[in-house]
Formats: structure tokens, sequence, C-alpha cells
């Protein structure tokens, strides 16, 4: 009976062999099944991130699902919503660009580059009394997704700090997450490279 390995037999990865690699994809597979679990897991987290506003990380980030949702945003926009601020924790600094890059693989290129600007064109709301432009977004004006991180920022997000709004709760996006994270990743099917959809239906 063939022994079944459960760890590479290498030290370094030059000296790996196909038995290996097989190995590690194999285990890779299965790890890749469960991100939808510790995206979930992570966003959770946010309940305990930072202080000073009147609902927490967690809840404004379902807010700005709940808000995508009732405007009957696809599946990609609400997800982005969902977890357009899950790099706080960890990138408070850039917490737009590591979010960004956790959606990108998997949603449409338009999702994962407002995500990724966010950050600079809510300077429209607070700019101001920070010391930062507030018109610094206007060095990306003529861009194809300009618009839509105008309505994003808008609708969504700078208004999701209300603890009295009624969102959703995590279950209501749970089964979005799963049918984003465990789509094939950098699938040009998913990811539609110049391809606009509404925020909001008509």
């Amino acid at each position: 009976m063939a022994s079944q390995h459960t760890a590479v037999s290498f030290h370094q990865m030059k000296d790996g062999t196909i038995e290996d690699y097989a190995l590690l994809a194999r285990y890779e597979s299965q790890y890749a099944a469960e991100l939808p679990d510790r995206i979930l897991a992570r966003l959770e987290q946010l309940k305990f991130g930072i202080s000073g506003y009147q609902v927490s990380r967690f809840e404004h980030s379902l807010q700005s699902a709940t808000r995508a949702m009732r405007d009957g945003a696809d599946v990609d926009w609400v997800v982005a919503a969902l977890l357009h601020d899950i790099g706080d924790d960890l990138a408070p600094s850039n917490h737009d660009a590591l979010a960004a890059s956790v959606l990108a693989p998997f949603v449409r290129e338009e999702c994962a580059w407002v995500v990724r600007h966010h950050g600079i064109f809510q300077f429209a709301y607070y700019g101001d009394k920070v010391g930062s432009d507030p018109e610094a977004r206007q060095k990306f004006a003529g861009h194809p997704y300009y618009d839509a991180t105008i309505v994003f920022c808008e609708r969504w997000d700078q208004t999701s700090f209300n603890p009295a709004y009624d969102s959703e709760p995590l279950s209501a996006f749970e089964p979005m997450v799963r049918e984003v994270f465990l789509r094939n990743p950098w699938d040009e099917r998913h990811l539609r490279p110049g391809v606009h959809a509404p925020l909001v239906s008509a």
C-alpha cells in the first residue's frame, strides 16, 4: 500500500518534485474552498475595530451592503460594498487597496477599481476638515469608473454611519459572499474589463 504523504519532501522550493507540488495543489484547492468562511470571519472582526463612530465598522459594512442591495445593485456591487473596509484593521493607511486586492480576482474590474479608490473620493466629504484636498478625486476625472465611484461613496459609504438604520444581518449576504469567492479566480467571465453595471436599478 502506498504511503500517504502529508507534507512535501523539500526544504527549498527548487528541490520540490512533481509529487510534492501535486500534494500542495490538493491542499491549496481545499484551502481555497474555505475562503468564504475566512472572509466572513474577518468581516466579523470589524466589530472590534476603530472607535469614535456611532456604529462599528462591521455595522457600517452591513449598512453599506444593505443600501446597495436595496438599490437593486448586482451581487458584485453588494459584495464590494460589504467588504470595502475589510482592510481597516491590517492596513489603516491603505485599507482601500487591501480590500480591492481581496476582491480583484473574483469580481468585475469596475467594482475592484471603485473599492481601491474610494478612500480618496471620500475626501470630498471631509477633506477640508482634516487638511486634505476635498477635490483630490479630480485626478481621476475622465476614468471610465470615476462616476461609479462617486455614486458608491455618496449612496452607500458616506451615508452608512447611522445607528438607527435597519441593516440586513450578515446571514443575508453570506450566500453572495460564497457565490463570489467560490468563482474561479481571474476568470474573464467575472472580471469583465470595461463593463459597467448600474449601482442603482432603474
